[in-house]
């Protein structure tokens, strides 16, 4: 028995002696091996991209904006009520609701007769410009709902508008 446990021993050593020169698990070849794909594009939003299109803009219509005290129209907010309408033409089913807005000086009452000429004067350069006055309806909020808090030039600015809402 003694010779038969040798001779298993010395069999099993030859075994291992013979398999230590090969791995026992595969090499792995980079070339074979799985990469998955790069994470797809984000979402390209197409929107207009003059002027009023900042942070504070959410949807695919340009706000424009005021001076102080007044509900003209500039030559930059006119060139967005070309983009708005050009938007508007492209996509005849869609209604908006122009907001007007104003900063916070003035009295709620003045405020609120302002942003309704600043929305009406939006509204009637894009009935010009052959978008339909049934599709687009005005509001005035006056003073009531900033874009920007702060009491300055800077955030004075960014609240006399007229924003476009999507229906």
């Amino acid at each position: 028995m003694k010779h038969t446990m040798k001779g298993l021993l010395a069999l099993l050593l030859m075994i291992t002696a013979g398999c230590s020169s090969k791995s026992a698990v595969a090499p792995t070849d980079t070339a074979d091996t799985y990469t998955p794909p790069a994470a797809p594009p984000a979402a390209v939003v197409s929107t207009p991209g003059g002027y009023g299109f900042d942070e504070y803009q959410t949807g695919p219509l340009g706000d424009v904006f005021y001076e102080f005290d007044s509900s003209e129209l500039s030559a930059d907010a006119e060139d967005q009520l070309k983009q708005n309408a050009a938007w508007m033409g492209a996509n005849a089913a869609a209604a908006t609701l122009v907001e007007g807005h104003c900063d916070e000086r003035g009295t709620s009452e003045y405020n609120i007769a302002l942003g309704e000429r600043r929305a009406g004067n939006a509204k009637e350069y894009m009935v010009r410009l052959g978008v339909p006055a049934a599709s687009i309806e005005t509001m005035s909020y006056g003073e009531e709902k900033p874009f920007a808090p702060g009491h300055d030039e800077s955030a004075w600015s960014k609240n006399r508008r007229a924003h476009f809402v999507l229906k």
